[in-house]
């Protein structure tokens, strides 16, 4: 997938467990740990905003884009 989650990076920027953050945002641990491991399909914007303004940091150091190297079939 051509969508990289950094959430960990951010998190160990932040020295913060995901247990905190999703106390802090109100999101359950498990919405979380896939969303940490890139497994998710879609994100709401507001959650996004609740996970930036709590980590204090932009969706784009959430989220980074990178290119497919192998073609689509």
């Amino acid at each position: 997938m051509p969508i990289i989650v950094e959430l960990d990076v951010m998190l160990a920027r932040r020295k913060m467990k995901l247990k905190d953050l999703s106390e802090a945002v109100g999101v359950s641990n498990v919405n979380l740990s896939i969303f940490k491991q890139g497994k998710i399909k879609a994100i709401r914007f507001t959650t996004l905003e609740a996970i930036c303004e709590v980590l204090d940091c932009q969706p784009g150091d959430l989220l980074r884009y990178e290119k497919d190297s192998e073609p689509k079939a």
